[in-house]
């Protein structure tokens, strides 16, 4: 039976207010007013507004509000991304995240796959101390969609467990699949029905385990992926 763990990347393995900061601070200085927009940007991520999808979807409807349109937001954006994990964006890794990775219990092949650009990336990787640690990296997923044609790229018989902190984004496309999915911290979904759902990181590694040795006996994916790195995709 081959087992493969997708891993998200912003809010799941990349954690803080970092990136989601940059980005607001690049919208304010290109806004025609944008006094005190990274401030309420800091109060919004306190309070988790609950009709967000996580703290840059957040920013996004805040800064449509003062009239932002859609081109100053992508050029915020990507102006954000080329400062990912310096000290202008900060992130740190999830406590237990990479020696979960590394060790022998995470016998499943690891994917990550993030709707995130390929910008620094492998910076952001090497930062939060998880080089080589994934199997494929891919970017510029356009999820949900894009989950889809991963899943569909799968042999048949794949075990799959998906972890992200957006069900809609990250979870519900392998749920609606019958594949097994992890919740973590993230904001509320009132739609949202995980097959495991943790604060941490930390909190669902006994059900990350659990899931992992299910089954006494499932291959790895040597056909399907190498366990040398592969090079980012976009």
């Amino acid at each position: 039976m081959i087992s493969l763990l997708l891993f998200d990347f912003d809010g799941t393995i990349a954690l803080g207010d970092g990136p989601v900061l940059a980005y607001a601070q690049q919208i304010a200085g290109r806004l025609a007013d944008g006094v005190g927009f990274v401030d309420s940007i800091r109060t919004l991520l306190d309070t988790a507004d609950g009709d967000s999808l996580d703290g840059y979807d957040a920013v996004r409807r805040a800064a449509e509000a003062r009239g932002a349109d859609a081109a100053l937001l992508s050029a915020a954006y990507l102006a954000s991304r080329s400062l990912l994990a310096t000290a202008d964006a900060p992130i740190a890794a999830p406590t237990g995240l990479a020696a979960f990775l590394a060790g022998p219990g995470a016998a499943a092949d690891r994917v990550l796959v993030t709707n995130a650009p390929a910008i620094r990336i492998p910076e952001a990787i090497d930062a939060l101390g998880l080089t080589g640690l994934f199997d494929r990296i891919v970017t510029d997923a356009r999820k949900p969609a894009g989950l889809e044609a991963v899943l569909d790229a799968m042999p048949a018989e794949t075990r799959v467990l998906s972890i992200g902190d957006i069900w809609h984004n990250d979870l519900a496309p392998a749920h609606a699949r019958g594949h097994a999915t992890a919740l973590i911290g993230g904001f509320a979904d009132p739609r949202a029905t995980p097959t495991y759902r943790a604060a941490t990181f930390a909190d669902l590694v006994p059900d990350l385990k659990a899931w992992l040795h299910a089954h006494d006996a499932h291959d790895s994916l040597p056909s399907l992926l190498s366990h040398t790195p592969t090079p980012i995709e976009g």
